[in-house]
């Protein structure tokens, strides 16, 4: 593995190379861009896929999203889906410079919401010819969602508006927190839901805490999120092989699994294929190895199958 950066507009994007065992420059490889998580970064469960498709012959870049991780951009750990889904350009832009990527054979893989901006990504970068989701999940269904209430996504927006008056008045920016940051938080607030606890234990616990994923957000920023839709005209777009890995055991918040069963029921794509891991939850199929394993048996098939 070894570190880069590809530039997205002005600023760098950071990234890790992942390169088979034995590499040689002086061949040709299929290559698969990675995506984290919102509120991750390269160096957690992106890592994981990354270095095990690596080990199956793939060279795979794994990215930070701009102004998240060790990337730069206009501010900090802003939720933009615009930008997301440009990120996923950019790096495409920078593999088909490298001589040992074979640009005709170029796929992507995300993660959560990486997953739903990698298929958004998709349909307009037809440079990726293969595209796979793990416990991929609607950045913009998870925004309008809310509290469930009717209007949860209105008021939410209102605030929006409100914190972006004081910011431009010379307010300090708003920096929010995804989750809980620990479990006596977590406790305290009375949650239960299995996302949100498996969260907390991700992201706050030597499980899964990276320097890179410090559990921030710019809370004006994600008022771009509540019209995206990361599936739309995926039934007329999205026609490229299409792998989703879904978590077949509890579900819990991020709603994962319905937005995989939405995707595939959708997708134009000839070839696709929705693959369940039995008992697995949204966060087991981040790190834990048995389930891991079983997703990338099913990612090494289709890959090989159609890259």
């Amino acid at each position: 593995m070894k570190s880069v950066t590809f530039k997205n507009k002005t600023w760098d994007v950071a990234a890790n190379l992942h390169l088979p065992a034995g590499f040689d420059e002086a061949k040709k490889y299929p290559a698969i861009v990675v995506a984290h998580p919102i509120s991750s970064c390269k160096e957690q469960t992106a890592a994981i896929y990354a270095a095990k498709l690596a080990e199956l012959g793939y060279v795979c870049l794994a990215f930070d999203a701009s102004t998240q991780g060790a990337s730069g951009g206009p501010g900090r750990y802003l939720e933009d889906p615009a930008t997301r889904v440009e990120d996923f350009r950019c790096a495409a832009d920078y593999l088909v410079t490298l001589p040992y990527v074979d640009e005709n054979r170029i796929g992507v893989l995300g993660i959560c919401g990486g997953g739903g901006y990698a298929v958004n990504a998709a349909m307009t970068e037809r440079r990726f010819k293969a595209v796979g989701t793990i416990v991929g999940a609607n950045y913009g269904r998870l925004c309008r969602e809310g509290d469930l209430s009717a209007d949860a996504a209105i008021k939410a927006l209102e605030g929006i508006g409100a914190q972006r008056t004081a910011e431009a008045r010379g307010a300090e920016t708003a920096i929010a927190t995804y989750i809980p940051q620990s479990k006596a938080q977590l406790d305290s607030y009375g949650i239960t839901d299995v996302d949100v606890v498996e969260a907390v234990d991700y992201y706050t616990t030597p499980r899964g805490q990276q320097p890179g994923s410090p559990n921030k957000l710019n809370v004006a920023s994600t008022g771009a999120g509540f019209t995206f839709d990361a599936f739309h005209l995926a039934e007329k777009l999205l026609t490229q092989p299409l792998q989703i890995v879904v978590g077949g055991g509890q579900a819990g918040a991020f709603g994962s699994y319905r937005d995989g069963f939405e995707l595939f029921n959708k997708a134009a794509s000839k070839v696709k294929n929705i693959h369940v891991v039995p008992d697995a939850t949204h966060y087991d199929l981040y790190d834990k190895p048995e389930c891991v394993e079983q997703a990338v048996d099913r990612l090494k098939a289709f890959y090989a199958e159609n890259l």
